[in-house]
């Protein structure tokens, strides 16, 4: 039969999602637990893979098994072998052709950045920092141009693996929330550094660097070198990911870390 589970977790004690020799990523640490709790071994496949320092709220995973186990069973026992920055939320059999990957129609971001001319000892690992004043009107103007369907070459890692630079963008929200700012950006699949270089590029714009318009030359340019360098790992939440409704997968909205 095959699972699917929603799991959540702080990335900052972890290098990233994929399984490496040293074991200390989430995947080695879920799919330990996992083979404790089953007593066999068991592989797990997730919908996006995320690098060291990013966090999730709402990533999907499934796994095949023999093993006959209820779905709060799976929830329960797998938890009480995890480290306590990782968790299992939510645990349901699925249909035999769903994949936490390709099934994945629409995938959803939040980065938060903390502006503030003083770092925080608090937010060190939960968001981005940036000293210098952002103006978030001229971050919302700036962004409007990323909207749909674009080649996003100038924002690709130079070690992503995708075969196509083309994503939909269809949504990329600015709020600011006192000392705080979130971006929500919604798309059929990022590319590796996707989120981070474009948040690098907008905050180049809400601090002056750069005027609104650069953003569109940036695009059109399709030149990583030319767009502002990553920014941090910190900020990034991997909140949603979404699936054909016949598939039934739970629309699990977490709440944000910070607010509502």
């Amino acid at each position: 039969m095959k699972i699917a589970l929603g799991i959540e977790y702080d990335g900052s004690p972890w290098h990233g999602w994929q399984s490496q020799p040293n074991g200390l990523t989430v995947q080695d640490q879920l799919e330990t637990a996992m083979s404790r709790f089953a007593d066999a071994p068991m592989r797990v496949h997730c919908a996006g893979r995320t690098d060291t320092g990013v966090h999730a709220l709402g990533q999907v995973v499934h796994l095949d098994t023999d093993r006959q186990r209820e779905s709060h069973a799976w929830v329960r026992g797998v938890n009480a072998y995890l480290p306590t920055s990782i968790a299992v939320r939510w645990a349901q059999p699925v249909a035999e052709d769903f994949h936490a990957r390709f099934s994945a129609t629409r995938r959803s971001y939040e980065y938060w950045v903390y502006n503030h001319p003083v770092r925080s000892a608090l937010y060190v690992q939960r968001t981005g920092w940036t000293h210098v004043p952002l103006d978030v009107g001229l971050i919302q103007q700036a962004a409007r141009v990323l909207l749909g369907t674009h080649d996003f070459s100038a924002f690709r890692s130079s070690e992503c693996q995708a075969k196509s630079p083309v994503r939909n963008l269809q949504q990329l929200e600015i709020e600011r929330f006192g000392d705080l700012i979130r971006l929500r950006l919604s798309a059929d699949a990022f590319l590796h550094h996707m989120v981070r270089n474009i948040v690098g590029t907008l905050i180049y714009v809400g601090n002056g660097r750069q005027p609104v318009s650069w953003v569109k030359d940036i695009l059109d340019s399709r030149n990583r070198t030319l767009a502002a360098p990553t920014f941090s790992p910190a900020g990034l939440y991997l909140t949603q990911v979404e699936y054909p409704r016949h598939f039934g997968i739970p629309i699990y909205t977490a709440a944000s870390f910070f607010c509502s």
